[in-house]
């Protein structure tokens, strides 16, 4: 059986998105069919509309999602139907050898679904992340799918599925953030505010919040930050420093990708401190370094995937942590729109206006 659904889609590079007919499949060996209750517009959306994750259009967007299983597949005995679930972008395999080390959160071999969703013309979409969730149902690798209390609000729960499920991992995961450690973030938006409030169930004692914009830095004070910085007006690196003592910050999370806050954060923590870099650079990016201070000023300088998050491990603990009134998810979710109205929520995204703005069926 093929399911006539509407999706979000992008045709070519830099051309606004549109909601068309696309074709779904029932699910084949290892997938499973999920009725999407929810999703984030997430920046990475944006990425594959502006073709800056590759050329292989059309697009079907969307990838922060939460729905109910429809159907699964064979051999599929994760989740059935009727399960609530979260999608997930980076279904380990099991064999590969970060798998096979124990470390299954740096999977190399994550996998997606088999069978293509198609427009009704035949031609092939390519779905973002390997999920396409702007979409009334969409088919994925039942990896792919982390059951969940149903209890959660689908538009918090899917936001787990990819930004803020980055900068909290960037805090719990990566940073290992500690009870009574001072912490910086650099770049409050719904990665770096998510970061924040990792920090803060991390137990951190000072959790510094740094941003152009004084609207995100007020998010950050709700979400956990007890100071903030307008890097506009202040030098960063003095005011984390002052900020602790004259030392630095034990952990400094860089959520923009680029040198010049990257450098921020190397100089603004603390001896032997730990450096995240969770933002997104892009390609022709360089930095530069002198290394006596790499060297020097010891510590670890560590990139975070995904938050190094184990799907089946930490979603199911930050949903109960969520629904025990410990993680404010809700938070995050700015507005819910309609999935004709994913365009226009790009432009509010890009003048920051939002934290997340989420499609609701």
């Amino acid at each position: 059986m093929t399911h006539r659904v509407r999706g979000v889609i992008a045709r070519g590079k830099g051309a606004p998105v549109e909601v068309t007919t696309i074709l779904v499949p029932d699910p084949g060996p290892g997938e499973a069919l999920v009725k999407i209750q929810a999703c984030g517009v997430c920046h990475t959306d944006l990425h594959y509309r502006e073709g800056g994750i590759n050329d292989e259009f059309p697009f079907l967007l969307g990838h922060e999602a939460a729905g109910v299983v429809e159907s699964v597949g064979a051999d599929v005995t994760s989740v059935a139907p009727g399960d609530f679930v979260v999608l997930n972008w980076r279904a380990v395999c099991g064999n590969c050898r970060a798998c096979r080390r124990g470390r299954p959160w740096y999977c190399f071999a994550t996998h997606n679904a088999a069978q293509s969703m198609t427009l009704e013309d035949g031609t092939p979409l390519s779905p973002a992340l390997g999920i396409g969730a702007f979409a009334e149902k969409t088919l994925v690798a039942a990896g792919q799918c982390t059951k969940v209390d149903p209890a959660a609000s689908p538009a918090a729960a899917g936001l787990l599925g990819c930004g803020v499920m980055a900068g909290l991992g960037a805090a719990l995961n990566t940073g290992n953030v500690g009870r009574g450690d001072s912490v910086a973030v650099i770049g409050c938006g719904g990665v770096g505010n998510a970061a924040v409030a990792g920090a803060r169930l991390a137990g951190a004692s000072r959790i510094i919040a740094v941003d152009l914009d004084d609207r995100k830095l007020e998010w950050a004070r709700g979400l956990g930050a007890t100071h903030t910085v307008n890097g506009g007006t202040q030098d960063v690196v003095k005011a984390i420093q002052e900020l602790t003592g004259g030392n630095g910050a034990d952990v400094v999370i860089e959520a923009v990708g680029r040198p010049e806050t990257y450098r921020q954060a190397f100089y603004a923590r603390d001896l032997a401190g730990t450096v995240v870099l969770v933002g997104v650079p892009t390609p022709e990016m360089k930095l530069e370094l002198p290394l006596l201070d790499v060297f020097g000023r010891g510590g670890a300088l560590k990139s975070s995937w995904y938050g190094d998050c184990l799907p089946e491990r930490d979603f199911p603990l930050l949903i109960d942590l969520y629904l025990q009134g410990r993680l404010d998810l809700d938070a995050f979710v700015s507005e819910t729109i309609a999935l004709d109205g994913v365009e226009e929520a790009f432009g509010r995204m890009e003048r920051g206006e939002v934290l997340r703005s989420v499609v609701q069926f």
